[in-house]
């Protein structure tokens, strides 16, 4: 899980820091790599290089929602769903952290490994080698910034 402060001013003009959570947990990130032919790392590439900007960004608005959440009282679970990702991509907070990453290579980098449970991608990596699991998927987003 990623804990994430963000300084935003609300539709009030009030500055605010507020702490937001963001994970994607081993099934979401199978999930998303065989969502694509050739995974996901192979189909952002694609994007970067056809200079799909639009494709890029929808890309990276999932990612960014499909991450977020509400942490439960107790800790036990990690909550998510539409109504929760769509009040947050209504918030001064989301286009904040939106902006930042898309402008910021080096901080899309830390959003997205953040996101990853710890040891995944090697967990993925020595399955692979065993054939018994699907590719890792990109760590690292495209470079945003280019776009």
């Amino acid at each position: 899980m990623f804990k994430r402060d963000i300084t935003y001013e609300d539709f009030d003009g009030e500055k605010i820091t507020e702490s937001f959570y963001f994970n994607l947990n081993r099934s979401e990130l199978i999930e998303l790599e065989v969502g694509y032919k050739d995974g996901l790392a192979e189909a952002m590439q694609r994007i970067i290089k056809a200079k799909d900007n639009k494709t890029l960004i929808a890309e990276f608005k999932r990612i960014i929602l499909m991450s977020y959440g509400v942490k439960s009282d107790d800790g036990k679970r990690f909550i998510k769903n539409d109504t929760l990702r769509e009040e947050f991509s209504q918030t001064a907070a989301y286009d904040s952290l939106f902006m930042e990453l898309a402008t910021n290579e080096n901080s899309a980098a830390d959003f997205v490994n953040g996101i990853i449970p710890k040891g995944f991608v090697e967990e993925m990596q020595k399955a692979a080698q065993n054939g018994s699991s699907p590719s890792p998927p990109a760590v690292v987003p495209p470079e945003p910034n280019k776009v």
